[in-house]
C-alpha cells in the first residue's frame, strides 16, 4: 500500500511538473509568435510608408522601359549610382530659376547647386551605421546623415513633409530601410551651384 501512494504521488508530482512546463512552453511561444508578428508588421508598415512617401521615385535608379522608368531591383533605394558619370548641368536653364533633373530622378540641380539622391540601404554606405534618432533628426529635422549642426539636406529631399510624422512612422521605416538588402554605394558630394 505505501509503494502504491508513493507511485501515485510520484506520478501526480510528474503530471505536474509536465504541465507547468508545457504551459511555460505554450505561454513563450506564444510571446515569440507575437513579438515576431509585431515585427513583421513592423517592417510590413515601413514598407507601405517608404512606397507611399515616395522615396523610390529619388533614391531609387531606374532604367527607361516602354512605359517609362522603371525601377531595378537590384539597385532599390541605393541612390545616385556612383560609377555613372555626373552629366553637365546648363548654368542658363538655372539661372533662368530652372530645376533640372536627370532621366532617373537620382540628380537634381538647381540655384543650391547639384545634389544626389543618398544611398538608403542597409549597407554602411548608406544607413547601415546610423541609429534611429540619426534617421529621425534627418526626416523630421533635415540635418544631413541624422547630425545636428551639420549641413541640412539639399532640394529635392522634401524633409518639411516629415516633420509631424509620428515617431511609430519613423520607427516602422527605420527599421525597414535596416531591413533591405544592403547595396554598397558611395554617392558623390554635392557640388556648389556654378551660375
Amino acid at each position: 500500500m505505501k509503494t502504491f501512494s508513493v507511485t501515485i504521488a510520484f506520478a501526480a508530482s510528474l503530471s505536474l511538473f509536465t504541465f507547468c512546463t508545457q504551459k511555460e512552453m505554450r505561454i513563450e511561444q506564444s510571446r515569440s509568435a507575437a513579438a515576431d508578428t509585431s515585427i513583421e508588421a513592423m517592417l510590413a508598415h515601413g514598407k507601405y510608408l517608404v512606397t507611399i512617401s515616395g522615396c523610390h521615385d529619388c533614391h531609387s535608379p531606374k532604367r527607361m522601359g516602354p512605359q517609362g522608368p522603371e525601377l531595378i531591383d537590384s539597385l532599390l533605394l541605393s541612390g545616385y549610382p556612383s560609377g555613372r558619370p555626373i552629366r553637365e548641368v546648363d548654368a542658363n536653364a538655372v539661372r533662368k530659376g530652372w530645376a533640372l533633373l536627370n532621366e532617373d530622378l537620382t540628380m537634381a540641380a538647381g540655384p543650391w547647386g547639384v545634389s544626389f539622391a543618398a544611398n538608403i540601404t542597409s549597407d554602411e554606405t548608406g544607413i547601415g551605421t546610423w541609429t534611429e534618432e540619426q534617421f529621425s533628426k534627418a526626416l523630421k529635422q533635415g540635418w544631413y546623415k541624422g547630425i545636428e549642426g551639420g549641413r541640412k539636406l539639399l532640394p529635392p529631399m522634401p524633409w518639411q513633409n516629415f516633420t509631424d510624422m509620428k515617431d511609430e512612422d519613423i520607427r516602422a521605416m527605420y527599421q525597414y530601410l535596416k531591413s533591405t538588402r544592403p547595396v554598397r554605394n558611395i554617392v558623390p558630394s554635392p557640388a556648389a551651384p556654378r551660375l
